[in-house]
């Protein structure tokens, strides 16, 4: 039996802890750095088809239609305006077992751990890894140390576990841009709270969309704003009153109002990867944003996160591991290039640009032939 040692317990190696679990050829254990599995309880989260089919592999249809939601259409707005520009007809790509899913990341992660519960531990904070012939020595800083024949890095965009077996720092870098997360405790009189609503504006974006047949809805904001080196690293800055109100008042956006009714107001700066980092001690393999993380404005964040780890589970049990690493760099790219792309074109200032973009876009979401190339190869395995 291979032992499968698992840093982190996010999206990405839950899933693939379940992935080895119910393989009678693997021992599966997951170490968490923090004292509990993080849920940010509401907090919503999407998922494409691509991700839904892999899930129900371990069981996801299953979960209660009252936990998530099946939006779709994605209806886009200017935020000034408040004017529909136009929508996208997602369920274009469904099928009747694979919808495109919006609920919250809590719910996920609850479904994810359910059948974890023993092989989780919590309060392992990684200090030092070596490769000894085959077998893998992890030490952690309470003193224990183990071996496994596996390591799988899940730890985030600033994984330490990277940065140690990599002996360098592997820093992120910031985005320019800070999230704006909450929750919505009362539908916008101006939306269709029954898909997903994108609002346009210069250097700002931002989504509302529903994570359960409830009315619970999420609200997700990217605005660029710039942030000293400094700043980026103090932390306790994005918790300070001062600078939550300040960030607040400079969300383009003549009607607020709808910002008082937010409860859970979370503000965080993106960061992204610069580049793809191959490791060189065999059987040790990075997924998630451990792997690449890329600007959140393709809402594919979570999917490609169970996409990955599901395309590493099988080429460990297919022993093809050295096409990993080639091959989700390749998807990874297209996600990239796409959330780029996306970022820009929703942030567009100058009103000619604008006007021009609104046009394109009534064009481009009825382009079936467009639509199968930007969307169907990342939608569709």
């Amino acid at each position: 039996m291979k032992k499968v040692a698992i840093i982190g317990a996010g999206i990405s190696g839950l899933f693939i802890a379940n992935l080895f679990n119910r393989n009678p050829n693997y021992q599966v254990s997951i170490y968490e750095k923090n004292s509990s599995v993080a849920l940010e309880e509401g907090y919503g989260v999407q998922l494409s088809v691509n991700s839904i089919k892999i899930l129900n592999e371990i069981g996801f249809e299953k979960l209660q239609n009252n936990e998530k939601f099946n939006p779709e259409k994605i209806n886009f707005y200017s935020s000034k305006s408040l004017k529909k520009i136009c929508e996208l007809d997602i369920a274009n790509f469904n099928s009747e077992d694979c919808k495109y899913t919006t609920l919250k990341r809590s719910t996920l992660i609850n479904f994810l751990k359910k059948d974890l519960r023993e092989y989780i531990k919590t309060g392992y904070n990684i200090s030092k890894i070596d490769q000894q012939d085959k077998q893998i020595k992890i030490s952690f800083e309470n003193g224990e140390t183990i071996e496994c024949d596996y390591l799988i890095i899940s730890d985030g965009v600033f994984s330490k576990s990277k940065s140690l077996i990599s002996k360098s720092e592997t820093k992120p870098k910031y985005n320019n841009t800070l999230a704006i997360r909450g929750i919505l405790t009362k539908s916008l009189e101006s939306i269709d709270d029954k898909n997903i609503s994108l609002f346009l504006g210069p250097d700002f974006h931002h989504v509302i969309y529903p994570v359960s047949p409830n009315g619970d809805l999420n609200f997700i904001a990217i605005m660029k704003y710039h942030l000293s080196e400094e700043d980026q690293k103090n932390y306790s800055l994005f918790s300070d009153n001062t600078f939550i109100k300040k960030v607040l008042h400079k969300i383009p956006l003549e009607n607020k109002d709808f910002l008082d009714d937010l409860k859970e107001l979370k503000i965080f700066p993106v960061f992204i990867s610069g580049d793809f980092h191959k490791l060189q001690i065999n059987n040790v393999h990075l997924i998630g944003d451990a792997f690449f993380a890329f600007p959140p404005s393709f809402a594919q964040g979570a999917s490609q996160s169970i996409e990955g780890a599901y395309e590493l589970f099988k080429s460990i049990g297919n022993n093809t591991e050295s096409n990993f690493f080639k091959n989700r760099v390749k998807k990874t790219k297209m996600v990239n290039i796409r959330s780029k792309f996306n970022q820009f074109s929703f942030h567009l200032s100058n009103p000619l640009t604008t006007f021009a973009r609104n046009i394109l876009l009534k064009r481009l979401v009825k382009n079936k032939k467009f639509l199968e190339s930007y969307l169907g190869k990342i939608y569709q395995n």
